[in-house]
């Protein structure tokens, strides 16, 4: 069970980066994540009044109002980097965020293994390759190497965040919800100011009837993210986390797979070598 749904977990999360970097080619990023993230949390709090998680409401909440606040920083910053592209280097990078929950782990005491030392090494060997040659002239592309690591921090705060913020699969719900309706609060209030100083929500030739027929690919990004989450923790409470952990962290492989498939995307030589080690240097992490 615990492979099953740790699989299930990569196939999730890997779609619903493949969508949201799609969507972002149409619509600004921020709307993208304000759109999708208000779906979340109406399905959200649908799980969470049929759960009664609201019971678990205490103090630890506050670590995933944090998250919620990290959350937009790091999903706009992605979506931003997927939409430059190509994605089958900017998903793996931003895998690259299980860093910072192995960090707050050797801050806290813990002792990594000589394998999480070497997906460090095998990770950042990764990140010159991967970015290298696209550094040498080609400054978006270099923007979309920034962007992946900026993101890939976020994440990895988040996760670091949410972990402290439940103790229950009912109370991970609760923090979940509280977490995304701080990212519609946060992301709000940035998507307001940034229509009041002249950047449109929407731009030219799209408007509410377009926006209605990309309804269905918002809901599947803000959805496919709630259930991967729901997902992996199924998966961590049923068998090794560490077991459910490598298997999730797959989840690039799978953006890579539906943009070669859907966009005929082709990655150079020494950027797929370096996709492939960070990748690696990823699962070396999560394994430790």
């Amino acid at each position: 069970m615990t492979s099953l749904f740790a699989l299930a977990t990569a196939v999730l999360w890997g779609l619903a980066d493949f969508g949201g970097g799609l969507l972002t080619r149409r619509l600004p990023a921020l709307t993208v994540v304000v759109a999708s993230q208000v779906l979340a949390v109406l399905a959200l709090g649908a799980v969470v009044l049929g759960t009664g998680a609201w019971r678990e409401a205490g103090p630890q909440l506050w670590f995933a109002v944090a998250a919620g606040l990290v959350g937009p920083v790091a999903m706009l910053s992605f979506y931003k980097a997927l939409a430059l592209g190509p994605m089958g280097v900017v998903s793996p990078l931003g895998s690259l965020g299980v860093v910072v929950p192995v960090g707050v782990g050797l801050a806290l005491g813990e002792e990594p293994g000589a394998g999480q030392f070497a997906g460090i090494a095998i990770a950042v060997v990764g990140i010159v390759l991967a970015g290298g040659p696209e550094l040498r002239g080609a400054p978006v592309q270099r923007r979309a190497v920034v962007l992946t690591l900026v993101a890939a921090f976020g994440f990895g705060t988040v996760m670091a965040l949410i972990s402290h913020a439940s103790s229950t699969v009912t109370g991970l719900f609760l923090a979940l919800f509280v977490q995304r309706v701080v990212n519609v609060a946060a992301g709000g209030a940035a998507l307001w100011v940034q229509v009041r100083r002249g950047s449109p929500a929407l731009p030219d030739g799209v408007g509410p009837r377009t926006l209605w027929r990309l309804l269905p690919a918002l809901a599947f990004v803000g959805l496919a993210d709630v259930a991967a989450n729901g997902t992996y923790s199924v998966a961590a409470q049923n068998g090794p986390v560490t077991v459910a952990a490598v298997l999730s962290s797959l989840y690039p492989v799978v953006t890579a797979l539906a943009a070669y498939a859907v966009l005929r995307e082709r990655l150079r030589a020494v950027q797929a070598a370096g996709a492939g080690l960070a990748l690696a240097g990823t699962v070396l992490l999560a394994a430790g």
